[in-house]
């Protein structure tokens, strides 16, 4: 606006009178506001950070602004991105790289505090402190900083409305020390790190949150390498390999290591692998700089923890597997399944643990072995002792459950009753039984460890049971000769006297399907011994089944049919007619291998009538393919065929993956035979990588042949 004096009356440029002046007027120009200030408080940029190409590339997506006029991202008036993981894992090295990779973002300054979260002060900073903080390097006087926090809060968000900062919010606790923090202005972008989830920052405030993993061992290489150097790394690059292996992946671990052995430049890095692997945590301990000490680190995750969550980490450090569930969190802990989920996600919240898919919870290995350290040092045996107890019947019992679903007709032997307030996991089905399996495959071997570490033989015995027809259809052919193994050294302490006959039976029969014929025969012919010596012909009848096939195995078919027929009139004598078609089968299998095909088709038809009257799937998929087999070999390819793809049928249904690549193999025989060369190529080709993935290598072998015989035809 302008002014011209008339006397006097000031009007301005349009005419309009606004005062009357006295004496004279004397315009001066206002005084300049002062350049507020611009603070730089970010600490250096990490010297050696490398890799988390992927975890940036998430930032800058979901740190850069939006377009003008379109809507600010997830939250509507401020970006937060909170950066989640475990102690060491990165989490401040990730924010200060990416800060700095993009500091022409921010030409109003940056703000950094570390809200020491977790840290050996065990004093978080107050965010009244942090708030008086960020207020003076924004060169606010101090006797114009009122003294409440709300009104702090307020003074702070208007000094950084609309201007172009970044705000660092380092090692935070809880969202109470955050949301005060929070500027107002979606001008500024704010960084959060901390080891919990901070959920109601996420909920109320649109934050992103960015989960931090391991590094990856191609990003390990890379940070050895960088603080050991190229050369050295190079030199040895199976103890670089196995150094990265035993820290995890964790870069905490990775630099403490790296440090050790590059203070130590003369000495081998597979010493200081050696050296790790015997000590374990120890290694990475340090005696008066808490902060170079991955247990002592780990331990400041412990803080915001209540006495049960304390607990329940503990236990988990000693649970058998690789991983749990809730129903088994339940089992081990004791609690109700209810608290037990909600232990799990604190717990998932505080970084310690990461979930999975299907509702599975893990820890990193260095996690896992301080919280063994935790349960050893701070729980009595007899509660360790408990608890394993209680979670080994919960696995026990479930695998007896999944087992009466995958075989039904199997003898029923039942395991003692589980301790009081283990519930096993209903399983409605043999799909579910048969995911069940698979998904506990692990912990269920670890757990008969576990048992048997105990002296708890009753649980190694049936764990090894229950497992049996598992193994079987899914060709875990070493893992059942290692459980049967160790059920073997449980026989001596369990009264029954069968126990060991079974035993020898199926330890026989695992050894046989490894085609390790001598082991197989000894044991198998011990089981038959103790058979006849405690007068059990069911037994005998049993083993002399599992004979058949040691001997079909090693390709003598005479044999194999001898102990086969001596199968069938003992199965027949205990009327016990499922049982007898399994072995009717069996003959008409090796009579047919034998060239006899008039009287292998007799026996196999008589039991497909068994099996069909008595609902044995299994037994059924086993007979259509012995007839199958039949059919090709006697020139009736197109009845073969048949045969073979409704065994199939019955095989997938069934999870039998074992016999589904013995089935394919033999299919593609007839097709061969009618000129179907595509569909022999097809079914070849799926059966050698079921052959491959079950470690059976002269089957595979063999197969590849067959496929280059017919490329050559």
């Amino acid at each position: 606006m302008t002014a011209s004096i008339h006397g006097d009356l000031v009007a301005t440029d349009h005419g309009a009178a606004v005062g009357v002046v006295h004496g004279n007027l004397n315009l001066h120009p206002p005084p300049p506001r002062p350049t507020p200030a611009i603070p730089q408080q970010l600490p250096a940029a990490p010297g050696l950070f490398t890799g988390r190409t992927a975890e940036l590339a998430r930032l800058d997506r979901a740190l850069t602004p939006a377009p003008q006029g379109q809507r600010q991202g997830q939250g509507a008036t401020v970006l937060v991105s909170a950066i989640g993981g475990a102690g060491g894992i990165g989490k401040t090295w990730l924010a200060l790289a990416w800060a700095h990779r993009h500091l022409e973002r921010f030409p109003d300054g940056q703000l950094f505090v570390d809200l020491h979260g977790f840290s050996p002060t065990d004093k978080p900073v107050q965010p009244t402190v942090a708030v008086r903080g960020f207020l003076d390097a924004l060169g606010v006087e101090a006797n114009r900083i009122p003294t409440d926090l709300d009104a702090q809060a307020a003074l702070y968000r208007s000094r950084v409305a609309r201007r172009r900062m970044l705000i660092v919010l380092d090692n935070a606790a809880t969202s109470d020390q955050v949301a005060p923090l929070l500027p107002g202005s979606p001008s500024c972008t704010v960084l959060v790190t901390g080891r919990h989830r901070l959920d109601s920052l996420i909920d109320r405030h649109g934050a992103r949150h960015l989960p931090l993993d391991v590094l990856s061992p191609e990003e390990a290489r890379d940070l050895s390498a960088a603080r050991l150097g190229a050369d050295r790394v190079a030199a040895e690059p199976e103890a670089v390999d196995e150094l990265i292996g035993l820290c995890g992946g964790h870069p905490l671990a990775l630099s403490i290591t790296a440090r050790t052995a590059g203070t130590r430049p003369d000495t081998a890095l597979a010493e200081a692998a050696a050296e790790l692997r015997d000590l374990g945590l120890e290694a990475l301990d340090h005696d008066t700089d808490p902060a170079a000490s991955l247990p002592t680190v780990l331990s400041w995750s412990l803080r915001y923890l209540t006495d049960e969550q304390r607990r329940v980490f503990a236990l988990l450090g000693i649970a058998p597997g690789p991983d749990t569930t809730p129903p088994a969190t339940a089992a081990l802990t004791g609690l109700p399944d209810r608290s037990a989920r909600k232990t799990l996600n604190g717990l998932e919240n505080a970084s310690l643990l990461e979930r999975r898919p299907g509702g599975r919870y893990a820890m990193h290995d260095l996690i896992r072995r301080y919280a063994t350290d935790t349960a050893h040092t701070t729980l009595p045996e007899q509660v360790r002792a408990a608890a394993l107890t209680r979670v080994g019947d919960f696995h026990l019992h479930n695998a007896h459950a999944a087992d009466r679903l995958l075989d039904p007709h199997r003898l029923l032997l039942s395991p003692e009753p589980p301790a009081p307030g283990v519930h096993p996991h209903p399983l409605p089905d043999t799909d579910a039984a048969m995911d069940w399996l698979d998904a506990e495959h692990a912990t269920l071997l670890a757990t008969q460890r576990t048992a048997a570490t105990l002296g708890h033989h009753h649980t190694v015995w049936h764990l090894a049971w229950n497992l049996n027809t598992f193994h079987l259809r899914r060709g875990h052919r070493h893992d059942a000769v290692t459980t049967w193994q160790a059920a073997l050294e449980a026989a001596d302490h369990l009264p029954d006297p069968a126990t060991r006959s079974r035993t020898h039976r199926n330890l026989g029969r695992a050894y046989s399907r490894l085609g390790l014929h001598e082991q197989a025969t000894t044991h198998l012919e011990q089981a038959l011994h103790l058979a006849l010596r405690h007068h059990d012909p069911t037994d005998q009848a049993h083993t002399h089944r599992a004979l058949a096939l040691a001997w079909g195995q090693r390709g003598d078919d005479r044999q194999a049919l001898e102990h086969a027929r001596h199968a069938v009139a003992l199965y027949r004598a205990l009327d016990l007619p499922v049982l007898e078609a399994g072995a009717l089968n069996q003959v008409g299998w090796y009579a047919a291998r034998l060239g006899r095909f008039d009287s292998a088709r007799e026996h196999c038809q008589a039991a497909l009538t068994l099996t069909r009257h008595h609902h044995n799937l299994q037994g059924e998929a086993a007979t259509l393919d012995s007839l199958g087999y039949i059919a090709h070999h006697t020139g009736d390819h197109h009845q073969a065929l048949d045969h073979y793809h409704h065994a199939l049928t019955l095989r997938r249904g069934l999870g039998n993956t074992y016999a589904v690549a013995g089935t394919l193999d033999r299919v593609g025989h007839p097709h061969a035979a009618l000129g179907r060369h595509e569909q022999a190529r097809a079914v070849w080709r799926e059966a050698l990588q079921l052959y491959r993935d079950q470690g059976r290598d002269a089957d595979a072998e063999r197969v590849q042949h067959q496929l280059d015989d017919l490329d050559h035809t």
